[in-house]
């Protein structure tokens, strides 16, 4: 037995920050939280309009974190052809039902679906998202307690790692309105210092070469490399991308060269395995976050 684990211990790489670790201890916190509630949680609902195998996988994951923590979960799937106007009312159905905790709208929508009304359609204090455009605005005043999952889970696995968030040298590369700029907002509340990178920055590695942490969320397989990492540096990787080895061999890779820049980095996340699962532990707890707010607020009693 302790041969096993000796070999284990030597086999596993402990620059890599799991985010499996991470979501187990999140998880163990809000369900703590939610068997001493009083009154008992309502339900999360997910809502996809039409079907959409390509988030299944997303919703199975949400459901299975759920169900860990104790939270009811129902899983609603609104017709393809539906009119902005009946998801709206359907939204506001849900937004004065007691019974519902919070409201997780599932992307892709079909093509005659505004999106961000529908987001902005769901109340900020059942927005477990942190999609409302309320909730990112918050981020500005420093109130990070409901921001976006992927941005917030981003900023745990990056404390994870035990660095010292304040004055923290970090760099940001990518600027998007659901995870680079809330991202950035975030770490900053946190009393980091932040450079956001973007498609029209001059040269992005004189920046993160410099960088004590590097934040990465683009969409472009292995667009970071050994060379454009300070030797030590924490590397988050978000990105998520498809690619298809000469063999035929479909696989999924951040926007991070793990293996190469592994070799440089103190700490770096991989990809499968490391933002996502966080992602799903922080919509479990921006749930009871949501929770919170509906009891101070008269909504639950």
């Amino acid at each position: 037995m302790s041969d096993t684990i000796s070999a284990e211990s030597k086999v596993r790489d402990h620059r890599l920050i799991e985010g499996k670790a991470v979501q187990a201890r999140i998880l163990a916190e809000v369900a703590e939280e939610v068997a001493t509630a009083s009154p008992p949680v309502g339900k999360l609902v997910s809502v996809c309009i039409g079907p959409t195998p390509e988030v299944a996988v997303y919703v199975r994951n949400q459901a299975r974190a759920a169900a860990k923590v104790g939270i009811p979960f129902d899983q609603q799937v609104w017709p393809a052809e539906i009119t902005q106007e009946e998801c709206k009312k359907r939204i506001q159905a849900l937004n004065d039902s007691k019974d519902v905790l919070g409201i997780i709208l599932q992307r892709p929508v079909p093509a005659h679906i505004n999106v961000r009304s529908l987001q902005s359609a769901i109340h900020p204090l059942k927005d477990v998202e942190g999609m409302n455009p309320a909730s990112i605005g918050n981020i500005v005043y420093s109130d990070i307690a409901l921001a976006p999952c992927t941005a917030a889970a981003s900023v745990e696995m990056l404390r994870s790692t035990g660095l010292d968030l304040k004055g923290l040298e970090v760099v940001m590369i990518g600027h998007s309105e659901i995870v680079g700029k809330p991202a950035a907002l975030m770490l900053t509340a946190e009393g980091a210092t932040v450079t956001v990178c973007h498609h029209m920055t001059r040269s992005v590695a004189m920046h993160s070469r410099r960088a004590d942490a590097v934040v990465v969320a683009v969409g472009k397989a292995h667009l970071i490399g050994p060379d454009m990492i300070k030797p030590g540096a924490a590397v988050i990787d978000i990105g998520i991308n498809q690619i298809t080895d000469e063999d035929g061999t479909v696989r999924i890779v951040g926007d991070v060269d793990t293996d190469a820049v592994k070799e440089v980095a103190g700490w770096i996340t991989p990809v499968p395995g490391g933002v996502g699962p966080v992602t799903v532990a922080m919509l479990m707890r921006n749930s009871m976050v949501a929770y919170r707010r509906q009891k101070d607020a008269g909504w639950i009693s």
